[in-house]
């Protein structure tokens, strides 16, 4: 059986089992709508901003967004939707007021809510799980990282975090002058680099690690999988601001609603799945996928709609590790609220989400 197979088997939550466009400045100063009376007691705004990546690990949002899904769930309300380069753009974004969900990456959500004292974020779904690597330059091993360059997304995310938790654990320094240096940088910008020789290794989510191997000619140093209990960790998740989950519970309840109708689809139909999450990458970044890429990407991530809390505290201690994050005497305690969720899958008779006691 394939480490995918594995994996697959033991997510018993999984259903059934850019230029990406990056947020302008005025955005985040963009006023904010308060609620009407009527909108308030509905559960729904007219307007909801829905954030997202143009990046395969984002799947079930490009699947949802394709199909209208968020629109067959939230009727009558206008829907915003925003394609950030980064978990850390988005939690800004939710910090200035500009948006009010979003799909991103563990750290980025971790390190909002500990920076607001807990106040900003609550985590209401998982979505995507896996499929990140440590790709390097030919001939590069463990014992020749002294003196090399590499990148990673973009500071304090999570394949940043990962990689400076790696190397930290090695006995690597990577501050100016260390061991190692590391230079945030675009995916597509990571690629070139790579490809020229000017960096010497990337740790990435997919698509970019198969590109990096595929197209880079690079090798993979570290699959994040080998890393995790069981191969098991969140790349992808759904957070909400606190304040908009609380004016307007009915709307998280319907991307909730979208998200589980898209997993669904990945695990009934992966052709068809693979296919609205390539025109939406390409509708939003104007480039195709190489067919092998794809293929290969895929085959290292799966999906479903549990937060794998156990996880995410493991990345928040990685962040720690790393020196880049510092939690208060709660920790993560109140960072999810899981209850839309579980509600929601009861009704489709599927197992309910675990917070791992890091409810409120």
């Amino acid at each position: 059986m394939s480490r995918r197979s594995r994996q697959t088997k033991k997510l018993v939550q999984i259903i059934g089992s850019l230029a990406a466009v990056a947020v302008i400045a005025s955005v985040a100063m963009s006023a904010i709508k308060l609620p009407t009376a009527a909108e308030t007691n509905s559960g729904t705004p007219a307007t909801i901003r829905i954030g997202y990546f143009a990046n395969i690990t984002h799947a079930p949002a490009l699947i949802a967004v394709q199909k209208g899904l968020f629109s067959k769930y939230l009727p009558d309300t206008k829907i915003e939707y925003f394609v950030f380069p980064s978990g850390p753009a988005a939690v800004e974004a939710f910090k200035g007021g500009a948006l009010d969900i979003s799909y991103l990456g563990p750290n980025p959500a971790i390190n909002g809510f500990a920076t607001t004292d807990g106040s900003l974020l609550r985590i209401v779904s998982g979505a995507t799980y896996g499929g990140a690597q440590f790709i390097v330059q030919p001939g590069i091993t463990e014992e020749t990282l002294q003196g090399k360059n590499f990148a990673t997304p973009g500071l304090g995310g999570t394949q940043d975090v990962a990689l400076r938790s790696w190397l930290t654990n090695k006995g690597l320094s990577y501050e100016v002058g260390g061991d190692v240096s590391i230079t945030p940088s675009d995916n597509a910008a990571t690629l070139a680099l790579f490809q020229k020789g000017d960096i010497d290794g990337a740790w990435v989510p997919e698509p970019w690690a198969s590109r990096l191997v595929l197209e880079g000619k690079g090798e993979v140093l570290v699959d994040e999988t080998d890393l995790w209990k069981d191969g098991q960790f969140v790349t992808t998740h759904i957070a909400s601001t606190t304040a908009f989950a609380a004016k307007y519970p009915a709307a998280v309840e319907a991307v909730l609603q979208a998200n589980l109708d898209a997993l669904q689809l990945i695990a009934e139909d992966p052709a068809e799945a693979k296919r609205l999450s390539l025109a939406e990458i390409a509708k939003q970044t104007g480039k195709t996928l190489a067919a092998d890429v794809v293929e290969r990407a895929w085959a290292n991530l799966s999906f479903g709609y549990d937060p794998l809390a156990k996880a995410l505290q493991a990345s928040a201690d990685s962040a720690v590790n790393a020196g880049l994050l510092k939690l208060g005497p709660s920790g993560l305690k109140g960072i999810y609220n899981l209850a839309p969720l579980n509600s929601l899958v009861a009704k489709r008779g599927l197992p309910a989400a675990d917070s791992a006691g890091l409810e409120e």
